[in-house]
C-alpha cells in the first residue's frame, strides 16, 4: 500500500509539473473535459457503486481534507463530501494507533518486581 501511495504521489507531481505551463483557459478545458467525463461514468454506473481501494482513499483524503465543506460540496466526486472526510478520520486514527503501540510486546514492568529485584 505505501509504495502503491508514493507511486501516486511521484505520478501526480509530473502532472502538476506538466500544468505549470498550460494556460489558465487550457486548465479549464480539461477541468471541464474530466468533470464531463465524471457525469458520464456517474450516468453509467447508476445506482451501482466506486469501490476506491485503501491507497485510493488516502491519497484523495489527503488532496482533499483541507477544502471547506462547501467547496467541497460543490465539487463533481465520485463519493459524498463526508465520506472523504471520513477516510480522513480513519487515516488519522490508524496513523496515531501505529505511533502509539508498544514498543515491545508483553505486559510493562511493574514498580513492585523492579524493587525486588526481579529483571523486567
Amino acid at each position: 500500500m505505501l509504495s502503491r501511495l508514493a507511486y501516486l504521489g511521484v505520478t501526480n507531481a509530473f502532472a502538476l509539473l506538466r500544468l505549470l505551463p498550460m494556460s489558465d483557459r487550457d486548465k479549464d478545458v480539461e477541468i471541464l473535459t474530466l468533470r464531463h467525463q465524471l457525469t458520464v461514468l456517474q450516468r453509467q454506473l447508476g445506482t451501482e457503486r466506486v469501490r476506491f481501494d485503501g491507497t485510493d482513499r488516502a491519497f484523495l483524503a489527503a488532496l482533499l481534507h483541507r477544502l471547506p465543506r462547501p467547496v467541497l460540496g460543490g465539487m463533481r466526486l465520485l463519493v459524498r463530501p463526508d465520506t472523504v472526510l471520513r477516510w480522513h478520520r480513519d487515516l488519522l486514527a490508524r496513523r496515531h494507533a501505529y505511533l502509539s503501540r508498544p514498543k515491545r510486546p508483553g505486559r510493562p514492568p511493574t514498580c513492585g518486581a523492579r524493587e525486588l529485584g526481579w529483571p523486567g
